[in-house]
């Protein structure tokens, strides 16, 4: 199957849930007129080649689509057709946009406790595809000469970079083809103060705004009468870590093609044990302690990728999977590289 057939499955799944599921009551009826949906869409990455493809497909079907869909059964999310919040019904090309892209509309997006949006290091999408060339330039090409824990830090870099910019770009393409308003893909993670503040307002918002509606939010409310508020939070803070993990696992599954190591388990666990008690002491301390920004954001950045070097990339360096993408990647970057070095030559020849 290739990467079109690929696309116009996914699209044609989308009809199906708009105008099909769509007149099926919410709730479990829905749900199992849908499950056809989330077998396709978790075997697609299956039919490519491509590590790149294969997890990006992952992250935008399997994860992100199914994800959206579950919520969809039960008339809730970016997806629903009818909520309160709603002026309108979602147009056709908008609900395919929402479900297949990893987008965050302003018009559906629940309220919002992140901070507010206006940059203090401002990185525009041209500056971080120059930023990302760099990268590239230097793993690509330069990676024997680099120490290996120079290496790590442009991954570091680079799974950032990558992933703004490919949320980016999709929300791009929707405003121009559908006009929709659209939320950033993330806030300036490397200024965290806190790991609640790093997961929860400025890393990839599109993932954690889906995280919040289908695991954070059901969670907390079935275990609130159960455990009391505090204590759903905590556990509902910890769900949300672990299903983040275990999809990561997923992802690199399908691209590595072994069984999983539960490295990169056991990092989003870690840090869902650590925000849970985060969450305690500013609870416990209130407004009468709080450790500066400056000491704050260097501690928080610096676990995020302290933490990153021990669970979350060996198991990817080990298998190969980095040296795949890399090779993808890089490939592409040379040949956009060269191309862009001939412009001034093509130019002066018509002159």
């Amino acid at each position: 199957m290739s990467s079109t057939h690929v696309c116009l499955s996914v699209i044609i799944s989308l009809y199906y849930c708009y105008f099909l599921s769509a007149k099926i009551p919410k709730g479990i009826p829905r749900l199992i007129s849908l499950l056809p949906i989330f077998y396709l869409f978790t075997i697609l990455p299956l039919y490519f080649s491509s590590a790149f493809l294969i997890a990006l497909t992952t992250f935008f079907i399997t994860w992100l689509a199914n994800f959206k869909l579950l919520l969809f059964a039960f008339n809730q999310g970016p997806l629903s057709l009818s909520t309160k919040n709603a002026t309108k019904k979602l147009s056709l090309p908008i609900f395919i946009s929402m479900a297949a892209l990893p987008l965050r509309s302003k018009q559906h997006n629940l309220k919002s406790n992140e901070p507010n949006p206006t940059k203090k290091i401002p990185l525009n999408l041209a500056a971080e595809f120059v930023l990302l060339a760099i990268f590239l330039e230097l793993t690509f090409h330069h990676k024997s000469q680099i120490h290996p824990n120079l290496v790590l830090i442009c991954y570091c870099f680079m799974v950032f970079l990558m992933i703004d910019i490919l949320v980016a770009l999709s929300s791009s393409i929707a405003k121009i083809l559908v006009g929709l308003e659209l939320e950033p893909p993330s806030n300036e993670p490397y200024l965290s103060t806190s790991l609640q503040d790093f997961w929860g307002k400025r890393w990839n918002l599109t993932v954690t705004n889906t995280l919040r509606l289908t695991v954070y939010n059901p969670v907390r409310s079935a275990l609130s009468e159960v455990i009391g508020k505090n204590w759903a939070l905590r556990v509902a803070v910890l769900a949300t870590f672990v299903v983040s993990g275990l999809m990561h696992e997923l992802i690199f599954y399908y691209v590595n093609g072994v069984s999983p190591s539960w490295e990169m388990t056991l990092f989003f666990v870690l840090h869902g044990l650590c925000v849970m008690v985060e969450i305690g002491v500013k609870r416990a301390v209130k407004d009468t302690w709080r450790l500066p920004w400056f000491v704050s954001g260097p501690l928080t950045v610096g676990f995020v990728v302290a933490t990153a070097f021990g669970l979350f990339f060996p198991p990817i360096i080990r298998n190969g999977a980095d040296e795949r993408v890399l090779e993808e990647v890089g490939t592409c970057y040379d040949f956009i590289k060269t191309k862009m070095l001939q412009l001034p030559n093509f130019v002066g020849h018509f002159r």
